[in-house]
């Protein structure tokens, strides 16, 4: 690696901090290069959780980024942002502090990969409520992805909306991109435009052209049950899904038509050895792709949001409250996070991005 790469800790009081430490102790070759942003004192009180299970890894503070590079592996770098003298949050509850934290993570490390000095981050899970009860200006976002947004809209000089990004789940048998992600479902279907739906589709064969090494093959899911059934059911897959497959296959996409709902993922699926119909789903609405994603298993399911100008990615589930302190929060989803984020970073040096 020429740079490292970020993992923000998430909301402290989840099981965000106790995941990364396992990653680091699991998966010392795919964290090699790795740092955590965030808050000293949280990973300590991490690494202690996990200390049951038998290797008990050191919390290395940093002075700078560059500094995660030459650490031995087995240990937990840690990139203080502010220096706090006050206890970690407690578990399992929800604070403005502990938002204000994870948001404050996430700030950090992605103006620094905005700016070249890290390749990458990854982001542990945070707690939207968290998030809101912080208050500005962490308030105006329902998560991740749309704070993420706004920073490389604002790097960029641009309008929010003139940087448009999109919300990719994936495992080892299924991708779905999503046309419009935390929103209601009453304004997910007022998101079912001709332009939204043309630029999802334009997102998902730029951003999966480099890593499949071709044109994705793009399956693209209806909205109404069977497709509308020519029009009994709804009219959108005529009016505005078709016509935006069109537009797209005329710059190059390869889309299908509007599928059923109810078969494309299956026949999207890659298992025993066999590809997929499709190298991935275009979802028109948050839990219709999320659902057949999940339902495969959370735990190798990765988060990656498509469109922005650095590489983040995620771990497919959330803060878990309940289970936070327990130490037996499983961290294959977020070692799997930080392959994706590895191989997307090479991709986007070896492409000059």
């Amino acid at each position: 690696m020429h740079l490292p790469l970020a993992i923000t800790q998430g909301d402290p009081a989840g099981i965000g901090p106790e995941i990364i430490v396992k990653a680091f102790r699991d998966a010392p070759q795919e964290t090699r290069g790795c740092f955590v942003v965030g808050d000293v004192a949280t990973m300590r009180r991490a690494a202690s959780c996990v200390a049951g299970e038998g290797v008990v890894l050191p919390v290395l503070v940093l002075s700078h980024a560059q500094e995660a590079l030459s650490c031995p592996p087995r240990c937990v770098p840690v990139l203080p942002i502010e220096a706090s003298s006050l206890p970690p949050e407690p578990f399992g509850q929800l604070s403005a502090r502990a938002g204000q934290m994870a948001g404050d993570a996430v700030v950090w490390a992605a103006n620094a990969a905005l700016r070249g000095e890290v390749a990458g981050l990854v982001t542990a899970p945070l707690n939207k409520a968290a998030l809101s009860l912080a208050g500005a200006p962490y308030a105006a976002f329902p998560g991740h992805t749309e704070l993420l947004q706004a920073l490389a809209a604002k790097h960029q000089g641009l309008p929010v909306d003139q940087c448009p990004v999109r919300m990719m789940l994936a495992n080892d048998e299924l991708r779905v991109v999503l046309v419009s992600i935390h929103v209601s479902l009453r304004d997910a279907l007022a998101a079912v435009t001709f332009e939204n739906v043309l630029q999802s589709l334009l997102i998902t064969h730029h951003a999966l052209l480099p890593i499949l090494g071709r044109a994705p093959r793009i399956g693209v899911a209806a909205l109404n049950p069977h497709a509308g059934e020519g029009g009994l059911f709804g009219t959108e897959e005529q009016t505005i899904i078709a016509p935006a497959v069109a537009a797209a296959r005329r710059q190059g996409v390869n889309a299908s038509e509007p599928q059923a709902p109810d078969t494309i993922f299956m026949r999207a699926r890659a298992q025993a050895g066999r590809d997929g119909e499709f190298d991935v789903v275009l979802a028109m609405y948050h839990d219709q792709g999320l659902i057949p994603v999940k339902y495969l298993g959370v735990d190798k399911g990765v988060n990656v949001t498509l469109g922005l100008p650095l590489v983040r990615t995620s771990p497919d589930h959330g803060t878990a409250f309940d289970l936070a302190g327990t130490g037996r929060a499983d961290a294959s989803s977020l070692i799997e996070a930080v392959r994706m984020a590895q191989l997307l970073g090479c991709l986007r040096r070896e492409s000059g991005g």
